[in-house]
């Protein structure tokens, strides 16, 4: 019997690295993704959803805590949260009562260990120890994951750092039932079990579609059916930013992992490989929702689907994330309140740094003072638009102009120097609610896209004459924020 006086529950799931438009309601029908679409058809689609940075740490920090990176404190991969920087558990009252847990990716310090107010933590990675900045003084730097534990209870031997380690790659060709997705969903389903009687708050983070980009749906899609994406062509070209066309050439000279990425069939085994692990990850998702259903919690718990960035993964032939076109910086993102049966659409730009408050709103808590996000439990309890922009930023190491820079890199830049600096360069973009998309870049490397007529984004507007008044517009619009969330990078 359902209690209906407790708090609502609340179920956070999120993958890395997964496009937007890898789901049948943001218009793709040819990826075998079950769970997450029958999901979608009861919940809110949010349907141009962005991350706050598009790299790991940083998106990560800003979903769970409502902030942007630079205040956050994890502002590059591999950095952790700042002190101050409390996450969704740390803000619930006590006398509500949750228990909380954490399942999964954390990249954001000390990944092994419970931390930030959730109570229960299952861990997938113990490679962290290799970056110090990563593990606090004082923590036990032989200590592994318990998915490392888990591993080892079933007869498999550590491949990495002499033997005490299990790397990424050695863990996406074990069987299936033994892969991070079905560790991650096994733990959650027995939480979720364990915890019917009250309240709780669960993240489960996937690993997955991220690279290593191969697993056991390496053979679920033929590559010769798998299309590329439509801007597949839009090759970088000098109008467009220096970093990108970098990381073209990289990717053409090459190549990535095990594909070859001169020829097209190399672009195509490589997204037939991606969307495997798509249609894994949802197996997985499925269980935890089906679990949820099975105890009879669906009408008492909110339930959101994420990923923290996209992936190019062909687009512009480029992969992975770094870069601020749409397919690197636009996110899934699906919510589901307690007890809903219809699709609602919310359209305009919607920032995760709003996830937070939202959600804290929504499980009848208070916000605090100081977040950057804002509530948007009105526009998804009734569905429509928001018409506000949503801004992005690029934080990054500087690098070195002494650094190992191939020959065709140092030709495209003409320098070293050059090279480095466009690798590095600490870029502010804003989307605006009419569709545009304009990266302000210190370096001078500006780009404007206009989204509803270039959707692609192949088109650079920004040495274009006559919209120097809309870049100085955009460009003051970009400050504003600056200045409301005391962003200290000058533009």
């Amino acid at each position: 019997m359902s209690n209906t006086t407790r708090p609502p529950n609340l179920v956070f799931i999120a993958t890395d690295e997964q496009r937007f438009d890898t789901l049948a309601c943001y218009g793709n029908g040819q990826i075998e993704m079950p769970a997450l679409n029958a999901l979608a058809a009861d919940s809110c689609v949010i349907e141009e959803a962005y991350c706050t940075q598009p790299v790991c740490t940083p998106a990560r920090g800003s979903y769970l805590t409502g902030l942007y990176p630079h205040a956050h404190g994890a502002w590059t991969n591999n950095l952790p949260l700042n002190a101050g920087a409390g996450c969704l558990p740390e803000m619930l009252s006590d006398e509500a009562g949750y228990t909380t847990a954490y399942f999964g990716k954390w990249h954001l310090g000390d990944e092994i260990f419970a931390q930030h107010g959730f109570e229960a933590w299952r861990s997938v990675e113990s490679t962290w120890i290799n970056y110090n900045k990563h593990f606090s003084a004082g923590r036990d730097r032989s200590a592994t994951s318990t998915y490392h534990q888990f591993l080892r209870s079933q007869g498999f031997k550590p491949d990495t750092d002499q033997g005490t380690n299990f790397s990424r790659e050695l863990t996406t060709h074990l069987p299936e039932r033994c892969g991070k997705p079905a560790y991650l969903a096994d733990e959650a389903i027995a939480f979720i079990r364990a915890q019917q009687q009250r309240p709780f708050v669960l993240y489960t983070s996937f690993l997955e579609p991220h690279m290593p980009f191969s697993g056991p749906r390496d053979n679920q899609y033929d590559p010769q059916e798998v299309p590329l994406p439509t801007n597949f062509d839009a090759i970088p070209g000098e109008s467009d930013p220096l970093q990108v066309r970098l990381a073209y050439l990289r990717y053409k000279y090459q190549g990535f992992e095990r594909y070859d990425l001169s020829t097209e069939m190399g672009w195509r085994q490589l997204i037939a490989a991606y969307w495997g692990l798509c249609s894994l990850i949802d197996t997985h998702i499925g269980r935890i929702l089906q679990t949820l259903e099975a105890c009879g919690l669906m009408d008492e718990t909110i339930i959101v689907f994420t990923s923290d960035h996209g992936d190019m993964m062909g687009s512009h032939r480029l992969i992975g994330k770094s870069v601020m076109y749409q397919e690197s910086v636009r996110v899934p993102l699906l919510v589901r309140m307690p007890g809903q049966r219809t699709q609602r659409h919310v359209t305009g730009p919607f920032s995760q740094i709003d996830l937070t408050p939202t959600l804290l709103d929504l499980m009848g808590q208070p916000i605090p003072e100081g977040l950057h996000g804002v509530s948007r439990r009105e526009v998804l309890e009734s569905g429509g638009r928001i018409d506000e922009d949503v801004f992005l930023a690029w934080h990054c190491h500087p690098a070195s102009a002494d650094g190992d820079f191939p020959d065709y890199a140092r030709e495209a830049a003409g320098s070293r120097k050059r090279a480095a600096a466009a690798t590095s360069d600490p870029v502010r973009t804003i989307i605006t609610p009419d569709g545009w998309r304009f990266t302000h870049s210190p370096a001078g490397d500006h780009a404007l896209h206009h989204l509803p007529t270039d959707p692609g984004e192949r088109q650079n507007l920004a040495q274009k004459p006559e919209m120097r008044d809309l870049i100085a517009e955009l460009r003051a619009r970009i400050r504003a924020w600056q200045n409301r969330v005391d962003d200290p990078m000058t533009i």
